[in-house]
């Protein structure tokens, strides 16, 4: 089964097009405001030549001009100042210019797509991505710091969506579904996410209220969509966390488009920073590449294909990890033997073909393959001592053990090995008509599902000479035992509909609709989920700026909608690897209602952003959260909500350079159906406490129903900043920050009983830094143009800062139990703090 698909995978991947030849003169370039963002649609002609064209929405633009005379090009739009330059080109002879725009006027000038800021989905600009100082060093870095985002591991990209699960985000690269590991049980072992920032032009995110046209999740929508290169363009960028590079160009004839991006991440020197010693050696590579051809004006083929490889092999050595307070200071110090080794390979590819049969209507089909083979193989040895600290302040001996509260040993063991396959056939339509003023889109899909899973892993502790739990006498018994083997082959059906109108009231404000309806099938339990979703925006024409006497751009949004979650195999598949045949759909309806404004501040553009939400939240299944490994308990048994607001202030803090904060305010729970407990009060009426109560004779016994409790990903308060800065005497030197706070998340013993689980983590606060010296831009004049570096359009390199203020981020707790009952939770650490060195060029 797996055969046959890897070999239709690589068929479609070695689908390698020749570039077609040609002699022609042309410029080509990206107009550019004096900010260096691009400047969409603003026109480009010649001077006594009737030759003249608009960019594009990215501000791109190939003009084909006369050969052996002198030419004037001229760049203008709409209060900008023009852009005059003279050429003078030979047959065959292709030049690049670079036009700068710079504003007539001080007040805003917001270019946008304004179809984009009505939906519930907010623009990100990718470019960004390279700059930001992060571990991670993919899109997600700019996902982070979005509304209603929040991640607790700087290693992941994994991320949680207003209480969500990392499971619940849907994430879509031109048009298609990716997926993250299935085994994961660290963000150690994750490696490389799908989107490569170099080959990005647009990115698209929602954390709720999405549209119809978005598939089954419950919380957010990352829509990426690959570069068309209009000309020649490469980069390379190398640090000690690993290299990456790219390129792509454009036929001469303007029909074949192709970037290809290379990436190779190790995170053997940051890991080093962790408390478990020993020899990491992580390796991160793939290989990507996007083509398109312009068969003829109306009909477009593309592919898209992705081959990765990520390897992480772990010997430990010890660790030795200081805990507790000063009332109660702990060491735990394990002496380790055995090894990890994790092996995730994937492969992907996808053809597509845009058919546009009129100006109005284009039609997508889409037929893509996906293939993934996961093994985990680990046998490690932990022989560990808990001991006690002095804590007396003046005391000579301060932090050095002075007794030994317990000693222990455990042995965990896997073999496990997951292999599967989805195939899909979508057709996508869209359709503006009425003007303009309507926007019909419609899609239907057939996806198909083989997987299989074969688990073996086990556990055994022994603590004081006892083995856990408590055995007859000359017996072993494995503390957490999972053998199975699960096979799978479904299908999945979906199709949407939705439509979106504009409209102008009577006092001329704007108003817009977008009403939908989405209805999905799945074989494996016969289930139809119907669901529809609306939005609808409201511009107003007349509120104004008392103190200035200005017009204010605001928009008003309100989102709704039912959002079903059918599950993918790991929410069906139990705690210990059994199949829950009448699973169902999660189910969350989404309340959002959303503020946005364009305002002024210091004379420079800024954006306000605001969302109150509220989600009902139906048929969930509950669910452990350990590092970025999710267990689920695969049955329906819980019903909940979550409800809080969001905000982002973006804009020129700094003129000429983008920043922005966001704060979330939020709280998710959830009430698990029939569940209860009991606590057992000994005959002086005190609560028995197994390993610390002295009497435990029961004498009353009360059941206790818990009701709400705190879902995994309860995060009460998360706040962001990215922020840019450079010297006013020296541009070229600039400073880029990312901070991070997220109060502490919810944990509990490892006893897989949710009530317990009301214990809270830590708070999450990280600051990384970048110190950026530009040495070419795209301003620069060389001195020397016969010099090796006239095609380098920019160069910078960056010292980077991780974690500067050398916090330790608790991830998750490890739990030692000795023979009476009584229980220690260890905190496992993230990373520290570490200094890397980034060159990047691009060409």
């Amino acid at each position: 089964m797996i055969s046959y698909s890897k070999q239709i995978i690589f068929a479609l991947f070695l689908f390698v097009p020749f570039l077609y030849l040609g002699q022609d003169a042309e410029i080509f370039g990206t107009v550019k405001d004096e900010f260096r963002n691009s400047i969409p649609f603003a026109t480009i002609s010649i001077e006594s030549e009737k030759i003249g064209q608009l960019a594009d929405d990215k501000g791109q633009f190939s003009l084909k001009v006369p050969i052996n005379k002198e030419l004037t090009i001229e760049v203008t739009f709409q209060n900008y100042s023009g852009f005059k330059k003279k050429v003078y080109l030979e047959e065959g002879q292709r030049l690049e210019i670079f036009p700068v725009l710079k504003t007539k006027q001080l007040s805003t000038v917001v270019i946008e797509d304004k179809r984009i800021r009505r939906e519930n989905i907010i623009p990100i600009e990718p470019k960004i991505a390279i700059k930001v100082p992060s571990v991670r060093g993919g899109i997600e870095d700019l996902i982070v710091s979005q509304l209603g985002v929040s991640s607790n591991n700087e290693l992941s990209s994994s991320y949680s969506v207003r209480g969500g699960s990392f499971d619940e985000n849907l994430v879509y690269v031109n048009d298609i579904q990716v997926y993250r590991p299935f085994l994961a049980r660290s963000g150690q072992q994750e490696g490389l996410s799908f989107p490569n920032p170099n080959m990005v032009s647009s990115i698209l995110f929602s954390a709720g209220g999405f549209e119809a046209k978005y598939g089954d999740k419950m919380s957010s929508v990352l829509d990426i969509k690959y570069a068309k290169p209009q000309e020649f363009e490469a980069s390379v960028q190398g640090s000690l966390l690993g290299y990456s590079g790219h390129f792509g160009t454009r036929s001469k004839n303007r029909r074949l488009s192709t970037i290809q991006g290379f990436r190779y991440k190790t995170n053997r020197y940051i890991l080093g920073s962790l408390d478990t010693g020993g020899d990491y050696e992580p390796a991160f590579t793939d290989f990507q590449s996007y083509i398109t051809y312009a068969l003829s004006d109306q009909l477009e083929l593309g592919f898209l294909g992705n081959y990765a490889v990520n390897n992480y092999r772990f010997v430990p050595e010890d660790r030795q990890t200081d805990f507790g307070s000063i009332n109660e200071a702990l060491r735990f110090t394990v002496f380790f033997e055995g090894q990890e080794i994790t092996r995730f390979e994937t492969l992907f590819g996808a053809l597509n073909l845009n058919y546009q049969s009129n100006p109005n209507t284009l039609l997508k089909f889409i037929a893509s393959a996906f293939n993934t083979e996961e093994n985990e193989n680990f046998d490690i040895i932990g022989l560990y001592r808990l001991d006690e600290l002095e804590r007396d302040l003046g005391s000579d001996e301060f932090g050095d053990v002075v007794r030994n509260i317990g000693v222990g040993g455990y042995l965990s063991h896997s073999r496990n090995r997951l292999d599967a396959n989805v195939f899909n056939f979508e057709h996508k339509g869209y359709k503006t008509w009425g003007g303009d003023k309507k926007y019909l889109q419609w899609g239907a899909s057939f996806q198909l599902e083989q997987l299989t899973d074969r688990i073996s892993e086990w556990q055994l502790i022994d603590s004081s000479g006892y083995s856990i739990p408590i055995n007859p006498r000359d017996s072993i018994v494995l503390f957490d035992i999972i053998k199975t083997q699960n096979e799978l082959d479904n299908s999945r059906l979906q199709t949407y509909i939705q439509n979106s109108w504009e409209w102008l009231t009577k006092d001329s404000s704007e108003m817009s609709l977008t009403a939908g309806v989405r209805a999905t099938y799945w074989t494996y339990n016969k289930e139809t989920n119907i669901s529809p979703r609306a939005s609808i925006s409201f511009k107003p024409k007349n509120w104004s700026n008392k103190t200035k006497g200005t017009k204010r751009d605001v928009l008003l949004k309100f989102s709704t909608g039912l959002y079903y979650q059918p599950p993918f195999y790991k929410e069906f598949r139990g705690l210990f690897g059994e199949i829950n045949n009448n699973i169902k759909a999660q189910r969350s309806i989404h309340f959002v209602l959303g503020y946005d404004q364009n305002i002024e501040i210091w004379n420079r553009p800024f954006k306000f952003i605001s969302e109150a939400y509220y989600k009902q939240l139906n048929n969930l299944v509950p669910y452990e959260l350990d590092n970025v490994r999710l267990r689920y308990y695969a049955n329906n048994d819980a019903d909940g909500f979550a409800t809080g607001i969001d905000f982002k202030l973006s804009g020129e803090f700094i003129k000429g350079v983008t920043s922005w904060a966001s704060m979330s305010v939020m709280t998710v729970q959830e009430n698990l159906r029939n569940d209860s407990f009991d606590r057992n009060f000994n005959s002086d009426d005190e609560l028995i406490v197994p390993g610390f109560t002295f009497n435990d004779s029961i004498v009353r016994t009360e059941t206790i129903m818990p009701g709400n409790i705190p879902r995994p990903t309860d995060q009460r308060l998360n706040f962001s900043l990215f922020f840019q800065d450079e010297l006013r005497t020296n541009p070229s030197i600039k400073a880029q920050l990312s901070f991070l706070y997220g109060t502490g998340l919810p944990f509990g013993p490892p006893t897989f009983e949710r009530y317990k689980d009301t214990l809270r983590l830590p708070a999450y606060r990280r600051v990384d830094v970048g110190i950026t010296k530009q040495f070419i831009d795209l301003d620069t004049e060389l001195k020397n143009p016969n010099s090796l570096f006239k095609h380098v359009k920019e160069a910078w390199v960056t010292l980077e800062i991780f974690n500067m203020l050398g916090i330790n981020n608790t991830i998750s707790k490890l739990w030692v139990q000795d023979i009476s009952g009584r229980q220690y939770s260890i905190p496992n650490f993230l990373t520290g703090r570490r200094v890397n060195l980034k060159l990047v060029a691009r060409f």
